[in-house]
């Protein structure tokens, strides 16, 4: 089992920064790949960041230069730095797990535990 925690939403203009924190409790022997995912209203699931055991990180093209994800393994911490907002960021941020192997995938599967979820909005 694999337990998920986010903190660090919450309300800035744009160009303004923001960090998520994902706490990882992790029960499981197994490469796991992690990674932030968000949805904004209307519109489905996508991904942002993710990264592998071996800290391989892939971004979204929306993000890239603006976004960067990072671990603390000796925190069992997971990471989004958010720069230069832009309010088509706005969205509910989720952090997510999944077993995997090799470079992370921005798709949802084989993504299976997810946090509850942190509101960010970015206004003009």
């Amino acid at each position: 089992q694999v337990q998920l925690v986010e903190s660090g939403g919450g309300s800035v203009q744009a160009g303004g920064s923001l960090r998520l924190a994902c706490a990882v409790a992790t029960y499981i022997k197994t490469d796991l790949w992690m990674g932030w995912f968000r949805q904004a209203p209307g519109k489905e699931r996508e991904g942002v960041a993710v990264v592998n055991d071996r800290g391989v990180t892939r971004s979204a093209d929306s993000v890239k230069g603006r976004f960067t994800i990072s671990k603390d393994n000796a925190k069992n911490t997971l990471y989004l730095q958010m720069n230069s907002l832009k309010p088509e960021d706005t969205a509910v941020y989720y952090c997510a797990a999944g077993a995997g192997l090799g470079p992370p995938s921005l798709t949802l599967p084989p993504y299976n535990y997810w946090g509850q979820g942190t509101q960010v909005t970015v206004s003009s």
